[in-house]
């Protein structure tokens, strides 16, 4: 009774051991989708696809941040009024005092308070065309995100690998995405609150 059942154990084993080595399947089916993959892409070695041709008249810079290359907007062309000092001829404390409304009267000051920040946290007082770093270093408007990383340490990190902020284009290399001041307003960079585009009244007289 023994030699018979050992005899049936060792014949399932053998036709396992036959199925997996000569394992036949149709066209179309595989194993798993790695294989699939492999075997619907063998024809497309020499096709390549790139985001390039969708970055239409947008010029861009590559930027080279934690480790990570990618394309940024350039963003001095994107400012009016630039270079400032085409005005600022001399630094702001030498800026005459006059009563009348001054060049930047609309811009309202709302990142931190007034004992934490001021224009000259950020501008360069005697060169008004750079930023100025918490170190005294210069920094250009183009690389304006080095400047937020100083504080905003996390999102930079995770901006630089990409999974803070919004792309140019899509997923196709080579990869291009927007900087801080693209989204935000940096002398305001907090988004105001919204409401939903839709009142959903179900909801409201379940509620009440």
């Amino acid at each position: 009774m023994r030699k018979s059942n050992h005899i049936v154990v060792m014949s399932i084993g053998l036709c396992l051991a036959l199925g997996l080595t000569s394992c036949k399947h149709k066209e179309g089916e595989y194993h798993s989708v790695v294989e699939r993959i492999e075997a619907m892409s063998a024809d497309y070695d020499s096709v390549t696809v790139s985001s390039t041709p969708f970055l239409g008249e947008i010029e861009t810079l590559e930027v080279h941040v934690h480790g990570q290359r990618f394309l940024i907007p350039e963003s001095k062309k994107q400012i009016k009024g630039f270079a400032c000092t085409e005005c600022h001829t001399g630094s702001l404390e030498d800026l005459p005092k006059r009563r009348k409304k001054k060049a930047h009267w609309d811009i309202k000051l709302e990142h931190a308070d007034s004992h934490t920040m001021a224009c000259t946290t950020c501008h360069n007082p005697d060169n008004m065309d750079q930023l100025t770093s918490l170190t005294g270093s210069q920094i250009d408007f183009d690389y304006s995100f080095r400047l937020c990383g100083q504080c905003h340490t996390q999102e930079y990190k995770d901006w630089s690998g990409g999974a803070h902020g919004k792309s140019l284009v899509g997923w196709a290399p080579p990869r291009a995405s927007m900087t801080c001041v693209n989204c935000h307003n940096p002398h305001q960079p907090g988004f105001p609150t919204k409401w939903p585009v839709r009142f959903n009244s179900q909801v409201q007289k379940e509620r009440e």
